[in-house]
């Protein structure tokens, strides 16, 4: 029984220290939230304008033509993913690349059909079990990334589209709703809407050299911050499912413990009534 009892203990005392450590890092991931909301939020007014921008050029030039915003037939189709390095996220990696595997498996048949960039370690090593083709990866990214930290992999994602690499372009993330719910998502980024359709009023703007030259340099620039907006959005989302992972973590070893703590207790009182029963029959032999 003492035996059972020191086991017990020990049990106890190793439920605490987890306890200890995915509380610390709940409230660390709750302060990571906090940034990463408001780094999502202050990237939403330069995209806008951007596409303000390009929205009038569009509407105001007649027969304008780019690459970015010409439809082709898909030969070749690529997915930029986003995902994280670390784990203890609960399904925030799994469900977007379950998600990602289904929807590739139901349009191609062979992996000559499209091509993988990828964002995150977690991601990065998925899909190098299953060699799929990864062509360009980037990992180690800061909790609070900037736009120059994934400039390379964005550029590349979209002059490999405008020359013909792909003939499509999709992101998939997670987008943030709230800490609670972390939504995989699927936008088709390239090729870009007409935006000859956009039911806004056009402003009197001058362009020079001319509006077909500066629609040539912002459409790019427009689609890499399309981007940064998905990465800056996936990582709120991962740190909202790591801060509810750990708070679940939490409580579940509250109630080991409480569990634990009820069995030693009943354990401990069975060995003291053994005791005083063995010295109440002693006494009796010795009357």
């Amino acid at each position: 029984m003492a035996k059972g009892m020191r086991e017990i203990k020990r049990e106890i005392k190793g439920k605490q220290n987890t306890r200890q450590i995915t509380k610390a890092m709940e409230m660390v991931a709750a302060s990571k939230l906090r940034k990463a909301q408001e780094a999502a939020v202050a990237a939403r007014p330069y995209a806008d304008k951007l596409l303000e921008v390009v929205s009038n050029i569009a509407a105001g030039t007649k027969g304008v033509s780019h690459p970015m915003l010409e439809a082709r037939p898909i030969k070749k189709t690529a997915y930029l993913v986003i995902t994280s390095d670390r784990g203890l996220a609960g399904g925030y990696n799994a469900n977007l690349l379950r998600q990602l595997t289904l929807t590739i498996k139901e349009r191609h048949q062979s992996t000559d059909e499209y091509v993988i960039f990828v964002i995150g370690r977690k991601g990065r090593d998925y899909f190098r079990r299953r060699n799929m083709p990864i062509i360009e990866e980037i990992i180690g990214l800061a909790d609070a990334p900037t736009f120059g930290d994934i400039k390379s992999i964005a550029a590349s994602a979209v002059s490999k589209f405008s020359d013909g690499s792909y003939d499509e372009l999709y992101i998939y993330y997670n987008k943030f709703v709230n800490a609670l719910t972390q939504i995989p998502t699927e936008t088709r980024l390239l090729p870009l809407e007409n935006f000859e359709g956009n039911n806004q009023a056009v402003s009197s703007y001058e362009y020079e050299p001319s509006a077909e030259g500066v629609l040539e340099v912002l459409l790019p620039k427009y689609a890499e911050t399309l981007i940064y907006s998905a990465v800056l959005d996936g990582k709120a989302s991962e740190q909202g499912a790591r801060m509810t992972a750990m708070g679940s973590a939490t409580k579940n070893a509250t109630k080991m413990i409480n569990s634990l703590t009820l069995t030693y207790n009943r354990a401990r009182q069975a060995a003291i009534t053994q005791e005083i029963t063995e010295i109440v029959a002693g006494a009796n032999a010795q009357s």
